[in-house]
């Protein structure tokens, strides 16, 4: 299925060396010439006035005056009054997370500038293991979006506090760096297992290391002073994790590259932008990603191009906003002689730019040709048929009843002291706080005019009936429950409420539907979003999944909660990586310590 090439962008490039020299030097003509135009040079930082470039074989072969290498077939295009950037690349998103599948998100990314994503498919991987990871690169491959992917890295995440549909080690990773697509491995978010030793957790830095590709980082704890360094020095490249300007300076400052995120609900470009518009630092391992967005967010903000308009809006100069989506990332993986700037021999992905700071971007150029004008797509796509088997991965043991959902308590007090689960909207940090929660008839209540609601996360992978109960605070639901199997990172059924009979009702719903999300009150759905794809990915149209999306914030809404994205941040609280505390499958984790605690004190 795969190539074995460790170098493929080198590969392709020396098929085309004699004839990318000749049409430079006029001897053969060029397929396109854009006329006029002026540069985004992102390698000097600077804007060249009126210059031509000239395109051979989907790549750049000059840029300046271009007149000798026009043909009589070659296709001129005048770019007076625009700005020519580089196509825009983002180097961390995880394109399950917008619930669409990799054409449906191409479609939605393209006319916005985006030409390259380096993906880490590790939601499906979570799911679907080897297989999943294999969908998403061969949908990828005949894509006008450049579709680069990283080796997730943790499956599961964090190896015995949860149960995901698949296990990666060593071996899995060894093979991974060996197909072509694969460039480099998907963030580690086992930094405990880096800095303190895991044999099995330096094997796959081993593997991916000989292989010639790239670490790419999840360090999410303060610690800088030992911990980032010990992290860096296993020779992680990148880290998307600084939420603060001190985050994103403390890991340029290691020649780390920080990956300051801007997604449906994760807003870090505000602090993080503030290491270089405050501290005058050089900005070459500063680079703008998405990580995860919604596809309301990508058809109403944009994707990078919104992530770019963020960093300008805050201060910071429009070029190097538009070099930390293009050779600064270009330069984090390593492929900067390809692609990551209108230089001869890269890729020909350029953007027609009409207002700089507003990243207005009229059309788009993609390995050579015209994809996308005045926002829309001028090229049609290929459909990728996923496997049934894809779509068969919802398992429970048996239907959920509400006495599953009782958290009873062996005590004569009216309440007891309770791990509880803070959320901070926008931020995908909780507070573990200690709470005095009711009791009624030995079984611990939810408190609606405290915010704490319950919590279950039950294994959908094997049907073992494993799970774990807890508490959450911050969301404002004052009724109802809500479901999802989009449940970071083992994407377990993940179900939050008010009550246990709403709570099992719809996660029953959600399993009978093979995954998705689900808002219900009183046994009826408000409303309802499938996805059909490892209970993650719906296979409609991107338009059509954020109407859905948009149906379920709404149905967020009437249950009592405003906060940004709520979908999103509830899906992070199965997440065992994160700070403060978490619940899986096997329990509650203490997450500051890796350890199991119980929902009582």
């Amino acid at each position: 299925m795969h190539s074995n090439k460790r170098n493929g962008e080198g590969h392709k490039l020396s098929k085309l060396t004699e004839t990318l020299s000749i049409t430079a030097m006029g001897n053969n003509k060029a397929d396109m010439v854009i006329k006029n135009g002026n540069i985004v040079n992102v390698n000097t930082g600077e804007i060249e006035e009126n210059k031509d470039i000239a395109i051979k074989a989907s790549r750049v072969v000059l840029v300046g005056k271009a007149d000798h290498t026009i043909g009589d077939n070659t296709k001129i295009i005048d770019a007076s009054g625009y700005y020519l950037a580089p196509g825009f690349m983002d180097g961390h998103v995880h394109v399950e997370s917008s619930m669409v599948t990799v054409t449906q998100f191409a479609k939605a990314v393209l006319p916005k500038g985006t030409t390259t994503i380096f993906m880490d498919p590790h939601e499906i991987a979570n799911v679907l293991g080897m297989d999943g990871v294999k969908y998403m690169i061969e949908e990828g491959r005949d894509l006008p979006l450049r579709v680069l992917a990283t080796m997730p890295s943790c499956v599961p995440s964090a190896p015995g506090f949860e149960d995901a549909g698949a296990i990666f080690g060593p071996e899995e990773i060894e093979e991974a760096m060996q197909w072509e697509e694969i460039i480099g491995l998907g963030e580690m978010m086992n930094f405990p297992g880096v800095i303190f030793g895991d044999t099995d957790v330096h094997e796959e830095l081993k593997a991916t290391l000989k292989s010639g590709k790239v670490i790419t980082g999840h360090y999410s704890i303060p610690d800088t002073e030992k911990g980032l360094q010990a992290y860096s020095a296993a020779g992680i490249a990148s880290c998307h994790e600084g939420t603060s300007k001190e985050d994103a300076i403390s890991r340029m400052r290691l020649g780390m590259y920080a990956k300051m995120r801007e997604g449906s609900a994760w807003h870090d470009v505000k602090e993080n932008i503030k290491a270089i518009t405050e501290n005058n630092i050089d900005s070459r391992y500063g680079i703008l990603v998405s990580d995860d967005v919604h596809p309301h967010t990508l058809l109403e903000k944009g994707h990078l191009d919104h992530v770019v308009r963020r960093a300008i809006q805050e201060g910071l100069n429009p070029i190097t906003a538009i070099q930390m989506v293009t050779i600064n990332t270009a330069q984090c993986f390593n492929v900067d002689r390809f692609m990551g700037s209108i230089s001869p021999g890269r890729y020909a992905d350029i953007l027609f730019i009409k207002d700089l700071a507003d990243v207005s971007i009229d059309k788009v150029i993609a390995r050579g040709e015209v994809i996308a004008e005045h926002g829309e797509l001028t090229t049609s796509l290929n459909t990728y048929e996923y496997p049934k088997s894809a779509s068969n991965s919802v398992h429970l043991q048996e239907n959920l009843k509400p006495e599953d959902f009782e958290v009873k308590v062996n005590t004569h007090e009216n309440t007891v002291k309770t791990n509880v689960m803070e959320i901070v909207e926008a931020q995908v940090g909780t507070k573990h706080k200690i709470i005095d929660l009711p009791v009624n008839e030995g079984k611990v209540q939810p408190s609606l005019e405290n915010d704490i609601i319950k919590a279950m996360v039950m294994d959908r992978h094997r049907g073992e009936g494993s799970f774990g109960l807890g508490f959450v605070k911050g969301f404002g639901i004052k009724e109802g429950a809500v479901a999802s199997t989009v449940a970071h990172d083992s994407h377990n059924l993940l179900i939050t409420g008010t009550n246990d009979e709403d709570m099992a009702y719809a996660g029953n719903i959600l399993a009978e539907e093979g995954g998705g999300m689900i808002a219900v009150k009183d046994k009826q759905v408000l409303a309802l979003l499938p996805l059909s794809i490892a209970g993650l990915i719906s296979d409609k149209p991107v338009e059509e999944v954020a109407k859905l999306v948009d149906d379920m914030a709404e149905a967020w809404k009437k249950l009592g909660c405003d906060i940004v994205s709520p979908f999103m941040t509830m899906a992070l609280l199965s997440l065992p990586v994160l700070p403060e505390l978490r619940l899986t499958n096997r329990g509650l984790v203490d997450t500051l310590n890796f350890k199991f605690i119980r929902i009582t004190e």
